[in-house]
């Protein structure tokens, strides 16, 4: 490339921002602790720069696309597509009075991923190097096994990972009906536990749905399980009671993926209250933000595992020092893999980030897309 083409890259202006939003039924009916449904909405952004083309996402409520609409993209066009900090403090700003947590925080990070891979495209390299890599491949976990889920789909889910796939750590969800019936989460424990052997690691995420000392019976019953990831056992704005689960269980306790702010992620370092603090690209603010997250988490001598929408962490986790792993998660990955060409294999426990192809190495399918288009 020669220094009049970096020049020209450098010098790129975002000329248009576009939003859409996709709803895809799952296939089948999903449920954890806390809450149950029967489809997940994509929100797309699509940023370009003359003939260069940037997509973000996040997972969330179509009236993101409608703050992305109204709010975010008059803030970003004609500012310069290397300058992707800058855009997210003024979209982070602009927000003061909507409120950053949810809607808003998908939307910024939707809009934010979508800057990034602009800019590594503009500038022909994988966003991995452009964040400066530490690894080649990024450590997964298989994650999935609804409450809903019986025996069948169970053994069919986690043995397609942990026997197919060779990915060596697999989640499923328990505390149903907010904690109601820990005999069904036990026995759902020791079914995961048969199908997947004991050379597999087994976590469970019960999303807020037990009290404190229930969730610390739970795995009191379950040690002969040896559980390894116990992640929302009580509410994540439960800060003592998840240091006290911390403090009497085995297995490492985990939170953070309802963070939308630094200190959000502080007070939960600081509070003790976790062994491995879960961050969200889709939701924090994006791969701006992520990489803060990861630096607060370090400051804390903890690592932090990236929390569904793998496709979204797979670049900032290849450059995140203190990454543990991603969430492969199978309702993202059954859409990424519906909407994008250059989708990654697990197979073995890792993905590999595409080293070759710009951006997230990601093309968007639209006719595919098209058909489940709600806004």
């Amino acid at each position: 490339m020669s220094d009049t083409t970096i020049n020209v890259m450098t010098d790129a202006t975002i000329d248009s921002v576009e939003v859409s939003a996709y709803t895809v039924p799952t296939d089948a009916p999903e449920a954890d602790g806390t809450i149950s449904w029967d489809s997940t909405t994509l929100v797309l952004v699509r940023a370009r720069s003359g003939t260069t083309e940037g997509i973000g996402w996040t997972y969330g409520p179509s009236a993101c696309a409608t703050l992305i609409k109204n709010k975010l993209a008059g803030l970003v066009r004609r500012r310069n597509a290397m300058d992707v900090t800058g855009a997210s403090q003024a979209m982070i700003r602009a927000v003061r009075n909507a409120g950053r947590p949810g809607i808003a925080g998908y939307a910024i990070s939707a809009v934010d991923v979508a800057l990034w891979d602009l800019k590594a495209r503009l500038l022909n390299l994988p966003l991995h190097h452009l964040l400066g890599a530490v690894r080649t491949e990024v450590p997964v976990y298989g994650s999935g096994g609804f409450t809903t889920y019986d025996e069948r789909q169970l053994r069919h889910q986690l043995g397609h990972w942990a026997l197919e796939e060779r990915i060596p750590r697999v989640k499923i969800k328990i505390g149903e009906s907010w904690g109601t019936d820990p005999d069904r989460d036990l026995d759902r424990m020791r079914q995961a536990r048969s199908i997947i052997g004991t050379q597999t690691e087994l976590f469970v995420d019960a999303n807020g749905g037990y009290t404190r000392k229930q969730a610390i019976r739970v795995m009191a019953a379950a040690a002969d399980l040896d559980v390894r990831w116990f992640e929302e056992p009580v509410s994540s704005d439960d800060l003592d009671g998840l240091r006290e689960i911390r403090d009497s269980v085995p297995a490492d306790v985990t939170a953070g993926e309802y963070g939308y702010d630094l200190y959000y992620f502080r007070r939960m370092c600081e509070a003790g209250a976790v062994d491995c603090l879960q961050a969200d690209v889709s939701r924090c603010g994006g791969i701006t933000e992520f990489m803060r997250v990861a630096a607060v988490a370090a400051s804390f001598g903890l690592q932090v595992s990236g929390h569904c929408g793998p496709h979204l962490h797979a670049h900032v986790a290849a450059a995140t020092p203190n990454l543990r792993h991603l969430e492969w998660f199978h309702d993202h990955v059954r859409i990424e893999s519906m909407f994008f060409d250059g989708t990654l294999d697990p197979t073995g426990g890792t993905i590999t980030p595409d080293a070759d192809a710009p951006g997230l190495g990601l093309t968007l399918r639209l006719a595919d897309a098209e058909r489940y288009r709600v806004a």
